[in-house]
């Protein structure tokens, strides 16, 4: 019996989609109340299945509490419980310092070093003295990598949390011109600040205005305030930039979760730590880029390789020493390279390829020479083991002249003793690059071939009569799939 979508459209005026809070359990956050009234919209019939299913899944954002928020900005959380909005502790710190050095008089009695004279006002723009540049060329460039660094990845961590992108050319080109005028003012060299920008990060701040009111503040303290804090010991502010430093001396406890994930990197930061402990940052700094670029310049020239071998019951060629399940076709190597293939890795690749077939072909003919004068070449062909080579260039992101030429003479080589060199995979510029090389077209008696897929140049193998037809992937268990 049909039902028409009048008789839908006029129960549906009837029908109530009710959301008890026993329902609203299931998508609503443990912080948000439950206590109100019962939902009541009135929805069509055909709607209402689609409602219900929604409320399973979609949960609304969930406001964070402002305990949490106190516990961001670094407050204690027994302080958190009993104030609702973070509490200044630096702005007291400074006033009671201030206060008991006055009323104890700290410089004169126990010799306590204050702050001291503290000139009021803006100081008159000139020009910075020019001769002080070679003093300070290193220092320099020292505090303007660091200054850019912390900028950036401050920046790049808020855009992330705040879902939006960050020009580096435009914070650089900012930065630049913020020390650039401020160096006519004797102004410190300038870079963002971790507490203050999380502070107003959590407390809602997401426009100029924020920074607007922040720098009139600073602009009352230089014009009226100061000279109330020239009693103030150093200490205190010492203190105080020592507990806004303590979430990045805390990152030393990370060295054991580095040296987990990557023992090079591990041992790049505990050298550039322990110098700049015992030296200086600038040292430091230099040596930890130092390290960076040889370790970039090893991978490249060392980049990672493996013999694929196939998955039984499947068209996948993996790397044998990872997946055990792994099976070798018989008379096939197959020989996976991944990187840029260039004249500081050329060698090393030739090495690679010989320890995968495990056959050097100088060493092969002479000693295919020796056979043949002792046995009839019907021999000679019995014994040999390797009939195919494949080279897997389905991860090569590069190849110069001195990489092309490389697989040149790889070719040659295995051709030279009868040995089919073929290559699966490799991108467009790659084979342009091989093509205008020449190697293309090197292709005699089927011995050199450029397929799309190990699969293909395998099936290419095996329709030549090059691999013995007896083997057959199915003839293995499928259970050694269960192992890789």
């Amino acid at each position: 019996m049909g039902i028409s979508r009048d008789n839908v459209e006029s129960s549906s005026e009837e029908s109530l989609l009710r959301c008890s809070s026993a329902n609203r359990e299931d998508y609503l956050s443990d912080d948000m109340s439950t206590t109100g009234p019962e939902l009541m919209v009135r929805r069509p019939v055909y709607q209402q299945d689609e409602l219900n299913h929604l409320c399973k899944y979609v949960k609304p954002k969930r406001i964070q509490p402002v305990n949490e928020v106190n516990k961001s900005v670094g407050q204690s959380p027994r302080v958190s419980k009993l104030c609702p909005f973070p509490i200044p502790i630096e702005m007291f710190a400074v006033v009671i310092g201030t206060l008991i050095s006055m009323q104890m008089n700290l410089a004169d009695t126990y010799n306590v070093i204050t702050v001291g004279d503290i000139p009021v006002g803006l100081p008159v723009p000139s020009v910075p003295p020019l001769s002080l540049v070679p003093n300070v060329l290193v220092d320099s460039f020292v505090i303007t990598m660091v200054a850019y660094t912390i900028s950036m990845s401050m920046a790049l961590i808020f855009a992330q949390k705040e879902g939006y992108e960050v020009d580096s050319n435009q914070e650089l080109i900012a930065q630049g011109l913020g020390n650039l005028v401020g160096s006519f003012f004797s102004c410190m060299p300038i870079t963002a600040s971790l507490s203050r920008s999380l502070i107003q990060q959590t407390v809602g701040g997401h426009t100029q205005l924020a920074s607007l009111i922040s720098c009139g503040i600073l602009m009352s303290v230089l014009l009226w305030i100061g000279p109330f804090f020239q009693p103030l010991p150093r200490c205190v502010l010492a203190s105080i930039i020592v507990v806004a430093l303590k979430g990045m001396l805390i990152k030393v406890s990370e060295f054991i979760k580095f040296w987990r994930l990557d023992k090079m990197d591990a041992g790049i930061w505990i050298v550039t730590f322990i110098i700049v402990i015992l030296f200086d940052v600038e040292y430091g700094l230099l040596i930890g880029i130092l390290l960076c670029i040889g370790r970039l310049l090893i991978l490249a020239m060392r980049p990672y390789t493996c013999k694929l071998a196939l998955a039984p019951g499947t068209e996948l060629y993996l790397d044998s020493k990872r997946y055990k399940g792994t099976v070798e076709i018989p008379g096939i190597k197959i020989f996976h390279y991944s990187g840029s293939l260039n004249f500081a890795s050329k060698q090393y690749f030739r090495e690679e390829v010989y320890k995968v077939t495990e056959l050097v072909p100088q060493k092969e003919k002479s000693f295919k020479k020796q056979l043949q004068v002792t046995y009839n070449s019907t021999i000679v062909e019995e014994i040999k083991k390797l009939r195919i080579l494949v080279l897997d260039f389905t991860a090569l992101s590069h190849i110069d002249l001195a990489g092309a030429n490389a697989v040149r003479n790889i070719v040659d080589e295995y051709c030279g003793i009868e040995v089919s060199v073929y290559i699966a995979g490799c991108s467009g510029p790659v084979y342009e690059t091989l093509r205008k090389f020449n190697l293309v077209e090197h292709n005699e008696n089927h011995f050199f071939a450029i397929f799309p897929t190990i699969a293909d140049a395998v099936h290419f193998a095996r329709s030549y009569s090059e691999v013995p037809s007896t083997w057959n992937t199915c003839t293995h268990d499928e259970n050694y799939i269960s192992r890789l």
